[in-house]
């Protein structure tokens, strides 16, 4: 167990790690590597030995709906660095697939493939890979910014509803859907489709969700079939 810091102000809270030098980096870099010394979730993330903090939004997620049991098959969008093909390897998960654009190191028994979720040719690969449909599709994916706003919202919302058009497509009969979203990111259609082929769909914050982020997650669950 992580032991909370000490010291800092009069309320007992530690006061804001500083880096000494912001030497070659952007005020942008420099603000997101303070945000994460002083992160909590990122400390027991380093802890715990899972590759990042994210980890622990799936940790939470499943605490509440427990789908990932062993003897489940589970497809992970996007899964770099690795941090929720590790939880759901801890929980008993021995029949996992995941693909990046991103080189991953190995975790297995997990496969990994590097490619292009997109690519037409991807889905194919993932379900031979698993040696048979899932019972779990999990998506933490993002798309590379450019900086546009409008821009990057297209691609956001593009994304997530392939990751979810895949999932109806692909999933067994129970199966569950979990994607990253965002508040106000246009997900109404979306979110309708997903009625109409799972039982229960829902928005769910993790506590590691950052308080001042717009991220949420898509949560559907009891997958109806594709009729």
């Amino acid at each position: 167990m992580v032991k909370p810091p000490t010291g800092g102000t009069d309320e007992g809270r530690p006061k804001p790690a500083r880096l000494k030098t912001a030497k070659m980096r952007t005020p942008s870099q420099q603000a997101w590597l303070e945000r994460q010394i002083n992160d909590p979730f990122a400390a027991k993330a380093r802890a715990h030995g899972y590759r990042s903090r994210a980890a622990f939004k799936l940790t939470e997620i499943d605490d509440k709906l427990r789908v990932l049991k062993p003897g489940a098959r589970v497809i992970d969008l996007g899964l770099a660095p690795g941090g929720w093909t590790q939880v759901a390897l801890e929980r008993g998960v021995r029949d996992i697939v995941g693909v990046d654009l991103l080189p991953v190191d190995p975790l297995p028994p997990a496969h990994i493939l590097q490619m292009d979720f997109t690519d037409p040719a991807c889905g194919p690969q993932l379900i031979e890979l698993l040696g048979g449909p899932p019972d779990v599709v999990l998506s933490d994916m993002a798309p590379n910014t450019v900086g546009h706003r409008q821009t990057d919202h297209l691609r956001i919302v593009g994304l997530i509803e392939t990751a979810a058009a895949f999932a109806i497509e692909v999933l067994k009969p129970g199966g569950v859907f979990i994607a990253k979203a965002f508040q106000g990111g246009e997900t109404a259609e979306l979110i309708a489709d997903l009625k109409r082929h799972f039982v229960e769909v829902r928005n769910l914050k993790p506590k590691a969700s950052r308080a001042d982020s717009s991220e949420v997650y898509i949560v559907a669950t009891g997958f109806k079939g594709r009729g």
